[in-house]
């Protein structure tokens, strides 16, 4: 039976899982290695910081991620199908590799976060919720 993250030592174990499935991947990982050019030895500590602080609190990721997401949008328009399998990729890795509340909670937060900067590229507002308004007519009624 696997164990729950529990440490930075599991993020590691995480990210770095998930990056080496990401990059074989045919549909996402050219985007990363020929769109983006990721450096993965620059990228893994960073994307253990934003992790790390995600699931602990630990305060550790300081940087843009949405910025981030833009800029590559501008290059090579990302779609739901990269989001949908970015979150497959990430849910599999999480999955045969731990279990518990903080891997729960690392698929939950993986969803948030992607909906959040889709619905941005989109010129959405981050949320998931929206604002409902009365229909005019309707308010008089």
């Amino acid at each position: 039976m696997s164990h729950d993250l529990r440490d930075r030592a599991d993020v590691e174990t995480l990210v770095s899982s998930f990056y080496r499935a990401a990059f074989r991947d045919p549909l996402i990982g050219p985007i990363f290695t020929e769109i983006a050019r990721m450096d993965l030895d620059h990228h893994l500590p960073i994307m253990c910081d934003f992790w790390q602080t995600v699931l602990f609190s630990a305060d550790l990721y300081r940087r843009n991620a949405l910025a981030m997401h833009v800029a590559l949008n501008a290059t090579f328009p990302l779609e739901q199908q990269h989001f949908d399998r970015w979150l497959a990729i990430w849910a599999q890795t999480v999955d045969a590799l731990f279990a518990g509340e903080k891997a729960e909670l690392a698929k939950a937060q993986a969803g948030r976060i992607a909906g959040s900067i889709r619905r941005r590229l989109d010129g959405g507002s981050g949320s998931e919720f929206t604002t409902i308004t009365a229909r005019e007519g309707l308010a008089h009624s």
